[in-house]
């Protein structure tokens, strides 16, 4: 289903476009003057070495453009393009050109979002429906997410409800269209999430969520239930963070359990987090999958485990971040091994130097490290760019 056709419909008639008044016309006229552009643009030169006989290059610009209307009736609505160019030629990676690594960012021009959104009325207070392609992120985008590292990023084509009050929040959707970050991972599915929180928990948040997959594309289907609880607590100079999640998975060939514990301390500007996360395995026959993840964000940013091994992944990592003189400085370092077996995946080093530059530009260095044992093949990854935003 076209879901950008129907919104437009949608809009077209909520905003009574069809032989209404004067009044309403001007009002129409109101909502529109009463936007605001969209506009994203970034620059992005990555780098791949995977021990083969040649590297990867890309230089890419993404745009993204598009309008949001002002409120009539309590709807607004958003309609935006994007658009990915290799620059200057570098363009030595796969899919582009055939025996070279991978660099998921292929030239695209497509409909990002374009959706018809309510604000509820005083009589729906706190309710906001949104029905047509958008961005979802829940939570740390660990199950659902926008993959915004990619320059192709992921939305959906669906209905998604959004209720809060007080302390509580509700968040339901129904998908019929997941657009991927290239086009061989667009995927009609039937799709239904469901995210519940409650932010007044001792120290933090506590979050329940079941996510429902059903798609056309292997391996996206399963049936995913979990906890999530996120706290900080201030204890003078140093303020720990403590976050644990718990996650059951059913599948037709098995079922698969998630577990992630992490322990923080924020000390004089500098945050270190020591963690572990582990996506199981039934019997080295189907491991624990997150299709709609943010996945770059996880496991390291060298990309080696997009795809959970089948006998599992156990990922115990230490973080180190902070802030000078405006720059934000990162360094994690992750050991992989399976949860089934005793094999030794690997090790990884990640590193970050980013600084924003006013309100409306940012800058950046990124590099990823994987040194292989028993999985993949060492890698190394490089990335600068510049990013544009208003």
């Amino acid at each position: 289903m076209k879901y950008s056709a129907i919104a437009a419909g949608v809009v077209l008639s909520t905003l009574g476009l069809s032989g209404t008044a004067n009044a309403e016309d001007d009002a129409f006229i109101t909502a529109l003057k009463d936007g605001k552009p969209l506009l994203n643009m970034r620059l992005r030169y990555e780098e791949v070495d995977n021990d083969g006989p040649t590297d990867a290059e890309a230089l890419t610009l993404r745009t993204r453009l598009g309008w949001q209307t002002g409120k009539l009736h309590g709807f607004d609505a958003v309609g935006e393009f994007e658009d990915t160019r290799v620059v200057g030629g570098v363009d030595n990676f796969a899919p582009h050109q055939a025996g070279y690594p991978v660099i998921a960012d292929p030239e695209v021009t497509e409909l990002n979002q374009a959706f018809v959104r309510y604000n509820g009325s005083d009589d729906l207070a706190g309710l906001t429906a949104t029905f047509g392609r958008q961005r979802i992120i829940y939570d740390n985008a660990r199950f659902v997410g926008n993959v915004g590292w990619r320059q192709d990023e992921q939305t959906f084509d669906g209905l998604k409800l959004d209720y809060a009050v007080n302390d509580f929040a509700f968040s339901a959707a129904r998908l019929t269209q997941v657009n991927g970050i290239t086009p061989i991972f667009d995927a009609n599915v039937t799709n239904n999430l469901f995210n519940a929180s409650w932010k007044a928990a001792p120290g933090g948040s506590l979050t329940a969520y079941g996510y429902l997959l059903e798609a056309d594309r292997s391996g996206a289907s399963n049936d995913t239930y979990g906890l999530r609880y996120s706290g900080a607590f201030d204890m003078d100079a140093v303020k720990l963070l403590l976050t644990l999640e718990g996650a059951s998975q059913e599948v037709d060939a098995g079922d698969t359990e998630y577990y992630f514990a992490e322990l923080g301390a924020e000390i004089a500007g500098v945050t270190v987090k020591v963690a572990q996360e582990v996506l199981g395995s039934d019997d080295g026959l189907v491991a624990f999958q997150t299709p709609l993840a943010t996945k770059h964000a996880f496991n390291g940013w060298a990309d080696q485990f997009l795809v959970t091994p089948a006998d599992g992944l156990k990922d115990s990592f230490v973080s180190v971040g902070t802030k000078l003189a405006g720059f934000k400085l990162a360094a994690v370092y992750h050991d992989f091994q399976a949860d089934e077996g005793s094999s030794d995946y690997g090790t990884e080093t990640n590193l970050l130097v980013a600084r924003p530059i006013g309100k409306n530009y940012v800058v950046g260095l990124k590099y990823a490290d994987y040194s292989a044992d028993d999985f993949g093949t060492d890698t190394q990854k490089l990335w600068a760019w510049a990013e544009l935003k208003l």
